[in-house]
């Protein structure tokens, strides 16, 4: 920054966390293929983890999980050597538990002295899972599991997210918190103050990034790695693991069910409601009642944090992906994804010939 500030950003680091993730599942694959991968492999853990410890700031001082608050937050460090959590209470803070990956241990198997060698670097350094999940834990059915947040963190998180005060709308998950709506957030620069409030649709400054993404509306690729990140959790905890959804509602959920809830509420922005109406088109008569148009539905930027409208450009890809999501609980069980984890996508997606010709186990990591 102009000043000398820098910003340590929960969401960026978190973002990298997920591509060492994402990393470790395709060379491990490779790895079943050619050896020589294995080595591209366990750098990936390595870095997963070195950035695992960074988001928690094992090493002391300000971090950017708030244990009062059970979130997460960005930090600002300044030249003097002070920091301070900026608490806006945003998708910023939810992207860390996104940075999860159920692994299936195919590699290890195969290769015992790569598990060796995993072990003996985790072994040497104790400090790295202190404050995050014991990656040498195994779950359900042996399964390991990389991740941010251990289960006592996990459920922090998951109570704010799952909140319909804090961020779960009727129609997915806000990217604003609505706690904003009755307690703006408020930071001083110099003579400067800069303020975020909690805004459903259009943003009404430039502030913060103006119409970014941590404004208030509902976005919906984000909503789909929370719902991926949902089904990894619920692949490694089972059934075992039960959540309140809504939170204080008194109903408990397993993990599988938050995710599949989030998807019938995001589902709900283009079907037709009780009133015959799509929350896609709010108050756009033509849209919603002409006979040439209220069966077209337009896949908008974001959506109406409060009532689903459609806002921002048209015509985005982005959004597609419900189509998705709905065609994975459509053609999937709890008791399947549970059993066969990833396999049970792959079996449904892949043709027939091709899923007896080559056992899908192999293609997991």
């Amino acid at each position: 920054m102009p000043t000398g500030d820098y910003l340590e950003q929960a969401d960026g680091t978190a973002w990298m966390a997920l591509f060492c993730q994402n990393m470790i599942e395709i060379a491990g694959v490779l790895t079943l293929h050619n050896p020589n991968y294995a080595d591209m492999a366990l750098k990936f853990v390595e870095h997963f983890l070195w950035i695992a410890t960074g988001v928690m700031r094992a090493g002391g001082g300000v971090g950017m999980w708030d244990e009062e608050d059970g979130f997460f937050y960005d930090v600002l460090r300044l030249p003097d050597g002070r920091a301070e959590r900026l608490k806006v209470r945003s998708m910023v803070g939810l992207l860390p538990l996104c940075a999860a990956t159920c692994f299936e241990g195919i590699v290890f198997e195969k290769m015992p002295e790569m598990q060796q060698r995993f072990r003996k670097f985790i072994e040497a350094r104790p400090e790295l899972r202190t404050f995050i999940h014991d990656p040498l834990k195994r779950g359900h059915g042996g399964r390991r599991l990389g991740s941010l947040l251990d289960e006592t963190k996990l459920r922090r998180v998951l109570s704010t997210m799952l909140d319909e005060k804090e961020f779960l709308s009727p129609h997915g998950i806000r990217a604003l918190s609505r706690y904003h709506a009755e307690q703006p957030y408020t930071f001083r620069v110099g003579d400067q103050e800069y303020g975020v409030s909690y805004l459903p649709a259009e943003s009404d400054s430039g502030m913060f990034g103006g119409n970014s993404n941590w404004r208030g509306p509902i976005w919906m690729p984000v909503n789909a790695l929370i719902i991926r990140a949902l089904r990894q959790y619920y692949m490694y905890y089972g059934n075992d693991f039960k959540i309140e959804c809504p939170t204080g509602s008194g109903q408990l959920m397993t993990l599988y069910q938050v995710a599949e809830e989030l998807t019938r509420r995001l589902t709900s922005i283009f079907t037709r409601n009780e009133e015959g109406g799509r929350p896609v088109y709010g108050g756009a008569r033509k849209f919603q009642e002409d006979p040439h148009w209220r069966d077209y539905i337009l896949f908008y930027e974001y959506f109406h944090g409060d009532n689903g409208a459609g806002i921002g450009a048209i015509r985005r890809a982005g959004p597609g992906i419900i189509a998705r999501l709905m065609h994975f609980f459509a053609t999937n069980s709890a008791e399947q994804w549970l059993e066969l984890g990833k396999r049970a996508t792959a079996e449904v997606d892949a043709p027939q010939d091709r899923v007896t010709e080559s056992p899908p186990r192999q293609r997991v990591v």
